[in-house]
């Protein structure tokens, strides 16, 4: 087993000679662009942050550009992204720090911690390479490399080995202010994401191959111990995609749960459901029906029907103007609709299927 004595020092040797040192948001020791990255990659690589980083603080290139921007234009630029809930913790967090703490983040990662959006992990990390904080991260990838180094059994989304695992992460951090907490940080994530990847690692090129206990027991593929299976849920929902001429009825969603806050299409739990729908937003409700098209989400799958109509020639139940507000029949909760012209659609947060189901219609029509 590694001694946890060494276990820094040898990290850092080997993130100064073999780690990641051109990542955009490595060039800075600003914590709104650590902060802002950190963010992205949760939950998604960095060959996919990397481009959204740079729209995103080409667009917004402070904390107070993003706290005065419209929550749909932080959005429309978060397509695509996933987790969309991350996104508007972001706007929230942007416009706390400029209400809250005059425009600079906190430095101690306890505040951090506090600010929406931001866990135990982020913040350890922002305070890391933003100022030299001694605080450990425990993200996917570190629970893995500590699993596999020491030989921690059992899953780590468990409390009990999450506990573990954030009490030898702490053991195994540099001394009081050292200057390598930044590359020490960094070896972490670097390791768990160029070496020590699921599936088969590359023990040969791993600095602590010669003492990893799931290398020396031959148990790399079995550690961290998997999560338990569960059987996948099946949804179908109905959507319609409601047309006039080059325009097409978007509406927003609500703020919380799937896609929230981002523009999709109409729908509802039956196509009967969604047939009336459709009439009370002036369309004919005479559907061309396209195949269903499935999206995964982290905890079920979705299979959506998307069902093309046309807008009433009279128009005389539908919105009339370019956003409206409609009142669901039943006594239901109103909602905020709003015809987009097809090749406009790009200024609008949407949902990735959607956006895709919408882009197959523009080029169909365009």
């Amino acid at each position: 087993m590694i001694p946890h004595q060494q276990f820094a020092a040898r990290l850092v040797a080997w993130q100064r000679v073999h780690g990641r040192h051109d990542l955009p948001w490595q060039r800075t020791r600003d914590p709104y662009r650590i902060w802002l990255s950190e963010i992205m990659l949760q939950q998604t690589q960095v060959t996919t942050v990397i481009p959204y980083y740079a729209r995103f603080l080409e667009r917004f290139p402070d904390v107070a550009a993003l706290a005065a921007a419209d929550e749909d234009a932080v959005l429309a630029l978060w397509a695509g992204l996933g987790y969309y809930s991350r996104a508007r913790n972001l706007h929230r967090l942007a416009k706390e720090v400029v209400a809250n703490h005059g425009g600079v983040f906190p430095s101690d990662a306890a505040a951090l911690a506090m600010l929406p959006g931001i866990g135990r992990s982020t913040a350890a990390a922002i305070a890391s390479f933003a100022f030299g904080a001694r605080e450990t991260i425990l993200d996917g990838n570190v629970k893995r490399v500590l699993a596999r180094a020491y030989g921690i059994e059992g899953f780590p989304g468990e409390k009990r080995v999450e506990t573990q695992l954030w009490a030898l992460a702490e053991s195994l951090l540099p001394g009081e202010g050292d200057p390598a907490m930044g590359a020490y940080t960094q070896g972490l994530m670097d390791l768990g994401a160029t070496l020590c990847v699921r599936g088969t690692p590359a023990c040969v090129r791993c600095p602590f191959a010669d003492d990893c206990v799931a290398h020396l027991t031959g148990r790399e593929r079995a550690l961290p111990t998997p999560r338990p299976k569960k059987t996948v849920p099946r949804r179908a929902r109905w959507m319609l995609v409601l047309r006039d001429g080059d325009r097409v009825l978007l509406e927003k969603r609500p703020p919380a749960g799937i896609w929230g806050g981002l523009w999709s299409l109409p729908e509802a739990d039956t196509e009967p459901a969604l047939a009336e729908r459709t009439r009370a937003l002036g369309g004919a409700a005479r559907f061309e029906m396209l195949g269903p098209l499935s999206h995964a989400f982290t905890h079920f799958k979705l299979d959506i029907h998307a069902c093309i109509d046309q807008r009433a020639a009279d128009g005389a139940a539908g919105p009339a103007s370019e956003a409206c507000t409609v009142a669901e029949a039943g006594g239901g909760a109103a909602t905020e609709t709003r015809w987009v012209r097809l090749d406009a659609l790009d200024s609008y947060g949407l949902p990735a299927p959607i956006s895709k189901l919408l882009g197959q219609l523009r080029g169909t029509l365009l």
